[in-house]
């Protein structure tokens, strides 16, 4: 919740039927394994048509893999918060190439 409050106004408006959620960790089928903090499932918003409805895209931080990285709580904010804007840069339409190169 703080790190979507640090968020600057303008992309706080934008996130509209996207839900962010806190699980333990990925599942076991995942194909990054044990070190993906989080994951966006959705449809990014450069590719949704103004008439799309539905459930809402969701973006999932993995609190056990975020702990198993860092060593304090100064630590895991700052992993929180990276993690959130990564999946934020794919639910507003950024590749991963555009994401690395930021």
């Amino acid at each position: 919740e703080q790190a979507v409050a640090q968020l600057p106004r303008v992309f706080r408006d934008k996130l509209r039927n996207v839900a962010i959620m806190v699980e333990d960790s990925p599942p076991r089928r995942s194909r990054c394994g044990d070190r993906l903090m989080g994951i966006f499932h959705g449809v990014p918003m450069t590719e949704k048509s103004t008439f799309q409805t539905g459930l809402p895209d969701r973006i999932v931080i993995y609190q056990k893999n975020i702990e198993a990285v860092c060593r304090t709580e100064k630590e895991i904010r700052r992993e929180i918060r990276l993690t959130l804007l990564h999946e934020l840069g794919h639910f507003f339409g950024l590749s991963e190439d555009e994401l690395h190169d930021i």
